[in-house]
């Protein structure tokens, strides 16, 4: 059942298609939830664009739950339905989660009754950008169907306010004119949730002295890796790259926005500003997040690698490093006593001043304020009311490895578990000292770790943490390093599963972020139905969540506890993300207030603008048919078009050629992955896909077929403008070959090809405008030819197992040799040698035509001045041959 404002919103968009901009966890898959409900009925086809298959099965087991299920439930449409499947499929009606390449395929072969179609629902609409296959459907959907709906939705009002005028941009490419916001201070949510109130304690706490200077510390480096970037790079916007943003999530994706174009160029210096700037965000998270004694490990192996490896941009000198490393020390062995000198003539080695260590192992705020909660919950669940009974009890942590340390922490205690990670992570570094040095590092009441018993267990605590850092993968992603505790304790737990730790009441533990499936705490908040949520870390989008679950159940009570560092990025990096919100919905606002809409935005009216093609040619083009003057007379030319494999609707530029006014034909074919004209077949790669290609010999073959069967093969190389690109290395040009270097391979490719041409498109919009400027005045390609061509690659696979290509090839390049007869001759003849003994009649029995045989053998039995290969004649000289047999004879020296 909808909320109140939830129902407002729905309406809103059910009446007039629109555009519906949510705040983040305001319930925004509630309200697609019911579209479908709505529009499930055979008498209707609805089809859910920019949908996951998680997402999907989520929608649908949601249904399923429904008192009284529907009758039929929506279905999701794959590569696993054959096409007269997927045809019957949509003859039958009812909602559909189709995927876009397959969608686009039926829309443009008619598989889909287009005009058929009752509406189409977006999610998560601000992805949905001009080049998308969304986007293609979109204005597919309209061209044929002026009466179908479309509406859109959204939760992310941030991704709006990217670039100029995003939103209004956004808006054209779903063919919407209505624009509803919904943010948090909306009046009505405001007033909805003020009714419906969870009891909320926030528990401020004080981090120790010395997590508060390890902070400070790493806070005070950031800011000088910061200044020192932007002193290298100018043209970087110093309102996006701040210390402040710097504890935000997204922080990387604003330092790529402005450095990936020209990563290639950057010095040394500022890549390694980057990478420090990653390392200490990584040690603020630990900060944070983690315990003492993995914090610590982190910190000491950084220092010694970086000591060793020089690997930094100067930071590791600074003093602040200094603090960072002596504080986060401190946490672990206590603060450094001096021991009184002795007096002159005693021992040189008493008289050094020593310092006397202590093994403190210092534990997280963070649980001993979650150990009384957990008290006084469990006291007041023994006074509970007998028709409620005990409440249950829902503990929401970052990420799984801060459950797992919540879980044993509650199990075995905050000294159990710091010992078994000393003994781990950094006990394992004293069993190379002596004996008598390791007495320095007693534990407290007289224990000490038992490093022996776990020798083998613990390998370099540096080794791992470094593999850790170095990874390719973001600040936010789970550090996949091996787990700090025995594997005993995932015994029956998956990743995306919760940690069950007290049963009565029952307690679990959830991790916020990390799971695949994202709908798994919420899905896990309505199973236990808990009346205590503790959020052990703060999430807006999950204390969004706890409002609506608290008002979708107003009568039964719901208390929620804040922990939270005062004073901390982690306060600050909450309020950040509330402020970001509030600012990106002003933007909208006044940008609704100001944008102009046309009133054939909708695509509806036969002669509407927004659905013409060829909005920017290369070339005079009127409507979709090019008018020419030849001789005097007028002449209308056929409409363009080009064949694509179908497996190339993954990419960008299907949408974008239909878009220019070119029809495009989905075929499978073997060769190629684009047929422009007859004779012109185009290969297209990416940079990586070329590497790839090119290093393991699947590009050669391709450019095999390809020079095969097309009189002018090309090898297209599509690369992104707002990313770094070079093929060559540090030191540019080099007279040296080598076969592990990707410009000397394609120099090879080109050399063994030359007739492959070669061509390098900054975009998949230019690569588009190419295309049409390549086909201006030739002829169309023809389906059936290519498929053709795919019958004779068939034909010829039982060649390709019996001889190689090199053979092949030598063959086809003979006078009166040709793709058709090559296999008689292959099949009849053992080799070159017998070849060349086979008389002119036998020649042409196994040809079949008198001409080819007779050139062909003039060309093995006679010497040649020229040989033209491309018209298959030859200029004979008199007089027998003393080089016959050998192919080509040299020039007779007169």
């Amino acid at each position: 059942m909808l909320l109140q404002y939830e129902t407002q919103i729905f309406l809103d968009s059910f009446h007039e298609d629109g555009l519906a901009i949510t705040a983040s966890g305001l319930g925004i898959d509630r309200i697609l939830l019911n579209y479908l409900k709505v529009y499930n009925d055979p008498g209707n086809l609805v089809l859910v664009l920019n949908t996951t298959s998680v997402e999907e099965e989520y929608f649908i087991e949601c249904l399923l739950k429904e008192d009284p299920p529907p009758k039929s439930m929506p279905k999701i449409i794959t590569n696993e339905y054959s096409t007269n499947e997927r045809q019957s499929v949509y003859l039958e009606g009812g909602v559909l989660f189709v995927t876009s390449r397959i969608l686009v395929v039926d829309m443009l072969t008619d598989r889909l009754p287009t005009e058929m179609v009752t509406g189409i629902l977006v999610y998560k609409a601000h992805k949905i950008i001009e080049s998308c296959q969304e986007a293609f459907i979109l204005r597919l959907f309209r061209q044929k169907n002026k009466q179908g709906f479309i509406k859109a939705l959204s939760d992310s009002p941030q991704s709006f306010t990217i670039g100029f005028c995003h939103v209004e941009r956004v808006m054209k490419n779903l063919f919407v004119r209505n624009l509803y916001l919904w943010p948090r201070f909306q009046a009505d949510i405001v007033a909805f949730f003020d009714r419906h109130k969870p009891e909320v304690i926030e528990l401020h706490l004080q981090m120790t002295t010395a997590m508060i200077a390890c902070q400070t510390a790493i806070l005070d480096l950031i800011n000088q890796c910061i200044k020192e970037l932007v002193k290298c790079n100018p043209t970087i916007d110093t309102e996006e790259i701040t210390t402040e943003n710097a504890l935000t999530k997204n922080f990387e994706k604003i330092i790529r926005h402005y450095l990936d174009p020209v990563w290639h160029q950057l010095g040394a210096r500022t890549k390694q500003l980057v990478a420090d700037i990653k390392t200490m965000r990584l040690l603020l998270r630990h900060l944070i997040q983690y315990d003492s004694v993995t914090f610590y490990s982190l910190v000491n192996s950084i220092r010694k690698n970086e000591m060793n490896f020089g690997q930094n941009s100067g930071w590791l000198f600074m003093d602040s490093a200094d603090s960072l490393y002596i504080h986060a020390r401190e946490r672990i062995y206590g603060v450094q006593k001096k021991m009184k000198s002795y007096k002159a003539g005693a021992d040189a080695n008493a008289k050094a001043a020593e310092e006397k260590k202590e093994l403190v192992l210092e534990e997280c705020p963070k649980w001993q304020a979650l150990k009384e909660v957990l008290k006084e919950i469990e006291d007041e669940n023994k006074n509970a009311d007998e028709e409620l009974g005990p409440g249950k009890v829902l503990i929401a942590a970052e990420d799984d490895r801060t459950c797992s340390q919540i879980r044993q922490y509650l199990c075995e205690g905050g000294l159990g578990l710091l010992t078994r990670l000393y003994e781990k992570q950094l006990a394992g570094n004293a069993l190379k000292q002596k004996p008598e040095e390791r007495k320095k590092y007693p534990l407290r009441k007289g224990k000490r770790p038992n490093v022996k018993k776990r020798q083998k267990a613990a390998p370099d605590p540096e080794e791992v943490t470094l593999t850790q850092m170095y990874k390719n993968q973001s600040d936010e992603e789970e550090i996949t390093s091996e787990e700090d505790h025995p594997k005993e304790d995932f015994a029956g737990m998956s990743k995306d599963g919760y940690y069950h730790v007290i049963p009565s009441p029952v307690t679990i533990i959830h991790p916020l972020h990390g799971c695949t499936d994202p709908y798994n705490l919420s899905r896990t908040l309505h199973e236990i139905q808990p009346r205590y949520v503790i959020l052990y870390d703060a999430d807006m989008i999950f204390v969004r969540q706890l409002e609506v679950f608290k008002a979708s159940r107003p009568d039964l009570p719901l208390r929620v506890y804040f922990l939270m560092y005062t004073g901390s990025t982690e306060e600050q990096r909450y309020l950040t993300s509330l402020r970001k919100e509030k600012e990106a919905f002003e933007y909208l606002i006044k940008e609704k207030a100001t944008m102009v809409i046309p009133e054939e935005r909708e695509g509806k009216q036969e002669d509407d603008q927004s659905l013409a093609r060829d909005a920017t040619p290369a070339n005079e083009t009127v409507g979709q048919t090019q008018k020419t003057r030849k001789g005097g007379k007028e002449t209308e030319e056929v409409q363009q078009r080009v064949i694509v494999d179908m497996r190339e609707f993954r990419s960008e530029l299907p949408s974008l050629i239909h878009r220019r006014g070119i029809d495009i034909e989905p075929v499978t074919i073997e060769v190629g992955d684009y047929i422009l004209t007859p004779d012109i077949c185009v290969e297209r790669k990416s940079v990586s896909d070329l590497i790839g290609s090119l290093n393991n010999g699947r590009l050669y073959n391709q450019c095999v077929s390809m020079t095969r069967y097309y009189r002018r093969p090309i090898l297209l190389i599509e690369f992104d403008q707002n990313k770094a690109f070079s093929l060559l290395g540090k030191y540019g040009l080099s007279n040296d070959m080598s076969l592990n270097d990707v410009l000397s391979k394609l120099t090879l490719l080109t050399l063994h090809f030359p007739r492959l041409r070669i061509l390098w498109c900054a975009s998949p919009y230019a690569t588009a405008e190419l295309f049409e400027e390549i086909k201006a005045g030739r002829e169309q390609p023809d389906a059936a030819a290519a498929m053709k061509v795919q019958e004779e690659m068939a034909g010829e696979s039982e060649f390709s197992d019996k001889y190689s290509h090199g053979p092949q090839d030598m063959l086809l390049k003979m006078p009166g040799v040709n793709t058709k007869n090559y296999r008689d001759i292959m099949n009849k003849v053992e080799n070159i040698q017998e070849l060349c003994t086979t008389s002119q009649e036998e020649l042409a029995k196994i040809l079949g035509n008198a001409g080819n045989a007779k050139l062909l053998w003039e060309f093995l039995h006679k010497e040649q001045d020229n040989v033209e290969v491309a018209t298959g004649t030859v200029a004979n000289k008199t007089g027998p041959s003393k080089h016959a047999g050998r192919g080509r004879g040299r020039k007779r020296k007169r």
